[in-house]
């Protein structure tokens, strides 16, 4: 599918670039420097990952405003909510307030459909508590505390996410819905099996009266559920603290996944619930339109940790989806996955030196010639990478539906961590090409990005299309 017609050259985009430059202004650069054609945009988030200026502390790209917008942002839906639509949920989320009535659904139909380049809504799983309606759909953890995450088995949640997705499809003319949802289940959340660094199993969720009555009606026995992830929790402490037990760490780990297999059936609760949220949201974006494309946003923990893919089938996901969107992030993936590593080499795997766990990680992988861990957050993960990350998501969804690479374009990294370059961003935006992908969407927000990285990639894509 390389070629102009039908391949989908995205950026994402926050509403706050859209003021601070000008509308016209921001497709003049999407379609002069990437070759773009699409507009992902953050419509629906409270999060400033994909919305707002740039990370506080951050260096400022080379165009917009260079004033921190950290003490205003807020959140919520950046187009116009229709009461009507909501009646079902309980969870009423305002239109954002940071850019006072700015409707960035409208102000971009226009210009954009002017220009023939689509936009795809971007719908992330962040909220505040304190929007009406959530602090009563918030998870319940171990110990018996509110999270900040809200039950995919809450109906009011269900009821919003439908909603959300109906309210825009019929209210405005866009092109598709994509759904952000970054969020692992207890036991990798519980075990710290990802790239954050924070690990804390008391923390693990969810025990509501929701999730808890899905668990009864499958059959699950969750008194035994909660007392394997307490019987984890343990276990998780006292690894960190280095106290080993008798048969070594991972033995004591599979030990109480044997004693307690309604651990891992709790974690397939969540995927359970995951997956029926994004099956409700491609029918109700179908409901209205069918010809709305939607899209999920794969997340970086299922590029290098062996047992999230192992929940993640391309082929199952791909059958909720007319496309995936496969986050490639090379850049900042050195030092994530170097986290990754450091984080289940301080639990399960704390009795293999840490060098050779990821030798062995890297063999599960399929990884070749990536940087040693001493040197992997300075080096980043290579376009090859890139390569055979998206050849994997091609194969593996059976051409049941498209597969877009999610490119790294300054995505922020520690001090001393790679930072993305011109001629990196053309390397793996070429590398995603030459491995079939359907698409390229340039992550993770315009706001952040340097116009010299955004111009690397669309001289990748300008390349590739002229073959």
């Amino acid at each position: 599918m390389n070629n102009s017609e039908t391949m989908m050259v995205g950026v994402q985009a926050g509403a706050v670039s859209f003021v601070d430059e000008g509308v016209e202004k921001v497709l003049d650069i999407f379609q002069q420097k990437a070759a773009a054609n699409t507009v992902v945009l953050t419509t629906f988030t409270h999060g400033r990952g994909l919305a707002g200026r740039q990370m506080p502390g951050v260096k400022f790209p080379d165009h917009g405003s260079m004033e921190s917008d950290e003490a205003n942002f807020y959140g919520g839906n950046y187009a116009t909510p229709h009461p009507e639509y909501y009646k079902d949920t309980i969870i009423k989320v305002p239109h954002a307030p940071d850019l006072g009535k700015f409707d960035v659904l409208e102000a971009l139909a226009g210009p954009a459909k002017k220009r023939n380049m689509k936009v795809i809504c971007g719908f992330e799983d962040q909220w505040r508590t304190e929007v009406p309606g959530v602090s009563e759909c918030l998870e319940v953890d171990l110990m018996g505390r509110r999270a900040n995450t809200l039950c995919l088995f809450n109906p009011n949640v269900r009821a919003f996410w439908r909603a959300l997705v109906t309210d825009t499809v019929r209210s405005y003319d866009v092109d598709g819905i994509m759904l952000f949802n970054e969020r692992n289940g207890p036991l990798l959340n519980a075990l710290g099996a990802s790239h954050f660094q924070a690990i804390e199993p008391g923390k693990v969720t969810c025990f509501c009266e929701f999730h808890v009555a899905e668990a009864k009606r499958l059959g699950i026995d969750v008194a035994r559920a909660k007392e394997g992830y307490s019987k984890l929790a343990v276990y998780i402490r006292a690894s960190l603290k280095g106290q080993r037990p008798s048969d070594g760490y991972y033995v004591g780990f599979e030990r109480l996944l044997l004693e307690y297999p309604e651990i891992v059936a709790w974690d397939r609760l969540f995927d359970k619930g995951k997956h029926e949220v994004l099956n409700e949201v491609y029918a109700a974006a179908k409901a209205v339109r069918k010809e709305t494309q939607v899209g999920f946003h794969i997340e970086h923990v299922n590029s290098f940790n062996p047992f999230f893919r192992a929940t993640r089938d391309y082929a199952e996901l791909a059958v909720k989806a007319d496309f995936l969107k496969i986050v490639v992030y090379n850049n900042c993936g050195g030092e994530r996955y170097a986290n990754f590593i450091r984080n289940i080499g301080s639990t399960l795997f704390r009795d293999v030196p840490l060098e050779e766990l990821m030798r062995m990680n890297n063999r599960l992988l399929n990884y070749s010639n990536e940087a040693a861990l001493d040197q992997l957050a300075t080096a980043g993960l290579s376009s090859d990478y890139v390569f055979r990350e998206m050849q994997r998501a091609k194969a593996g969804v059976e051409g049941k539906c498209g597969v877009v690479a999610g490119i790294d374009v300054n995505i922020p990294t520690s001090e001393g961590s790679r930072k993305a370059s011109p001629e990196d961003t053309y390397a793996a935006t070429l590398a995603a090409l030459k491995a079939g992908s359907d698409g390229i969407v340039l992550s993770r927000k315009y706001s952040e990005m340097m116009l010299g990285n955004i111009e690397g990639a669309g001289r990748a894509l300008r390349e590739t299309i002229k073959k």
